[in-house]
């Protein structure tokens, strides 16, 4: 009996800034690396996809594999952050924004990360201007409020700082449900 386990990859950069890809390109990119079950959810590079078990070296393989096919075959980066379904069930299950009320104002990102945030990252930690807080965060996921101003979302994409070494790509908790969701039908 073989066993396999079911992978979402979120994708940074997908269907904003002109990079427009249809999903049943994208799925059909992820089929051509040999993966099976391959499934999306909405335009913004949520695709699910069923392999074997991997450790960390493999699963690091497998992302440079995605990586380099979306690169190859879409004619830009493609950064790849590969979680599986029960890791991100975790994080919501871990239920990181309990103690936040939620308002029109407010938003709730899970923000997946390529790099643990630095040692010395505050957390939690306020921006400057109030537009967001990082709540916390586990070595693969940040967890952070947005604050909107009139309205309109004006946080730049430069939530950790400069420093920060690694590639980060967010979605709303809401949807991040959805996703888990609809990977798990695969």
């Amino acid at each position: 009996m073989t066993t396999t386990t079911t992978y979402i990859a979120f994708l940074r950069a997908v269907n904003v800034g002109g990079r427009t890809v249809r999903m049943e390109r994208l799925r059909a990119l992820f089929a051509e690396l040999g993966l099976e079950r391959v499934g999306s959810y909405i335009q913004s590079g949520n695709v699910f996809f069923t392999a074997e078990p991997t450790d960390a070296a493999a699963r690091a393989a497998l992302t440079g594999r995605i990586e380099r096919h979306l690169a190859e075959q879409l004619g830009f980066p493609v950064p790849v952050l590969l979680r599986t379904v029960d890791e991100v069930q975790a994080v919501l299950d871990a239920e990181p924004f309990a103690e936040v009320e939620v308002t029109p104002e407010v938003r709730l990102t899970l923000n997946f990360l390529s790099e643990p945030l630095p040692a010395d990252f505050p957390l939690p930690y306020t921006s400057p201007k109030g537009d967001y807080e990082v709540l916390g965060a586990d070595p693969g996921t940040a967890f952070v409020v947005v604050h909107l101003r009139n309205g309109k979302w004006v946080t730049t994409g430069d939530l950790f700082g400069k420093s920060y070494p690694g590639v980060v790509t967010s979605r709303f908790l809401h949807t991040t449900v959805k996703i888990v969701a609809a990977a798990r039908k695969t």
